[in-house]
């Protein structure tokens, strides 16, 4: 199977990022791609939670989400959208992070609310507080497609690896990392943390970014690490997608996660243990 991960720079305008969103996705198509991956956040990157509150829509009614839909029906493709800010119904206002796997014919296969929330201070300057706008999910989810089976997870999920190992050990053979991945960390465990995840579960980890300083029309703008990764089961970089916005190939080959897994058997080791006390 040959996969696309595509690159975006978006800003906080959900209306100009579509149109930029599926001249990349048509590119893939047109590259031969079968499964077509966008980052985290598809549709907007912004920390303003009022110019949120104005510019998103529910599931039911979001453009982007119809938009793609319809694009992976015309294509006949399989289409991971990495994520959607999406409103919900809750309460308290908080938005939903959203990734769907979206079907040959344009119907919702999976559908994954991110688990952990970005709730860090990287610096003195520079604090984040993603619960704060967003509630997080409570599954962990496995699709089942044609070419492989996939475990869902969205960014910042990538630094909990008890969630892939459960996922592998439901039978996932390609795991998706879509991500808007914080520069500072970014530079410094972005790579290392996907090679973890591939290699511990002799999967393939297929990781979709955004990249560079994300335009906003209201509240501080965002900066992110790019270079979307495609990572074998033994460990390899198979693609770096860099720090531009555009589409990276990547084949796809279920035998090598079938090597990988019997050269180490690991998922096959693992053993439950009584923990310590805190």
């Amino acid at each position: 199977m040959r996969a696309a991960l595509i690159q975006l720079s978006v800003t906080d305008n959900p209306a100009a990022n579509l149109p930029v969103t599926l001249g990349f996705v048509r590119q893939a198509i047109a590259a031969g791609a079968g499964f077509v991956l966008t980052p985290e956040a598809t549709n907007i990157l912004s920390s303003e939670r009022a110019h949120q509150r104005t510019v998103l829509h529910p599931e039911a009614s979001d453009p982007t989400l119809a938009a793609l839909r319809s694009e992976a029906a015309q294509a006949g493709i399989w289409l991971l959208i990495g994520s959607l800010a999406l409103k919900t119904d809750d309460t308290d206002g908080r938005f939903a992070n959203r990734s769907f796997l979206i079907a040959p014919d344009g119907s919702i296969s999976a559908r994954y609310d991110k688990i952990h929330m970005f709730d860090v201070d990287v610096s003195e300057t520079e604090r984040y507080r993603e619960s704060e706008g967003y509630r997080p999910g409570t599954s962990a989810v496995v699709a089942n497609t044609p070419f492989a089976r996939l475990g869902l997870s969205v960014c910042y999920d990538v630094r909990f690896p008890y969630l892939y190992r459960a996922l592998a050990h439901a039978g996932a053979e390609v795991l998706t990392v879509p991500a808007a991945f914080n520069d500072t960390t970014g530079r410094a465990h972005w790579e290392p943390l996907l090679r973890s995840r591939a290699i511990e579960n002799g999967a393939y980890v297929l990781a979709p970014a955004q990249c560079g300083t994300h335009a906003a029309h209201a509240g501080r703008p965002r900066r992110t690490h790019g270079h979307s990764l495609a990572v074998a089961p033994w460990g390899e970089v198979l693609v770096d997608g860099g720090t531009e916005p555009g589409v990276n190939l990547v084949e796809i080959d279920l035998a090598e996660v079938a090597r990988a897994r019997a050269r180490v058997p690991s998922l096959r080791h693992d053993r439950t243990f009584a923990k310590p006390a805190p």
